[in-house]
């Protein structure tokens, strides 16, 4: 497995979420990767913080999202961040986080996260009218997607998190 650099920014390029991941494959819906239980993460310079659940990543080819799947007993099943399009290269896959999460938990239970910080990093951040339209879209269709259980968030990460929870820790 190659590793690969996951790279979370803010609007105007602040670092914001990074850690290392294992890349796993690619199928129609994008780019899997695992993130290992054990991986060391920090939020921009912040002090390392080691997430003890495996989770699967996705990052689709055009789509304004990022999606992790947890392994149990992490809370949160899928965990989907609106973002604009990754971008790969050098050992790194990097997007702007646009602040929306879209959670569905163990129990069910859909949640749009963050809609205050969205609002007020439009204005403290400049979002372009453009990103702000696209990243509302983003967020509605991922509410319905990611709660009908449709595409990638159907079931599609059960063969990838077999796979990566053998992985090694970073």
């Amino acid at each position: 497995m190659t590793d690969v650099r996951v790279v979370f920014r803010k609007y105007g390029g602040a670092l914001h979420w990074n850690h290392s991941a294992k890349v796993l494959g690619e199928d129609e819906h994008g780019v899997w990767v695992a993130v290992p239980g054990g991986t060391v993460a920090r939020k921009g310079e912040g002090p390392p913080i080691v997430w003890e659940t495996t989770a699967i990543m996705l990052f689709p080819r055009d789509g304004w999202w990022t999606a992790s799947f947890n392994s149990p007993p992490h809370r949160a099943e899928v965990y989907v961040d609106v973002t604009t399009v990754p971008e790969w290269r050098d050992g790194e896959v990097t997007m702007l986080d646009l602040d929306l999460d879209v959670i569905r938990m163990r129990d069910g239970r859909m949640i749009l996260d963050d809609e205050d910080e969205f609002a007020e990093h439009q204005v403290l951040l400049g979002y372009p009218q453009q990103m702000i339209d696209q990243a509302e879209e983003t967020a509605r269709w991922l509410m319905g997607a990611v709660g009908g259980r449709q595409g990638p968030f159907g079931g599609a990460h059960s063969r990838w998190l077999d796979q990566g929870a053998g992985s090694d820790t970073a």
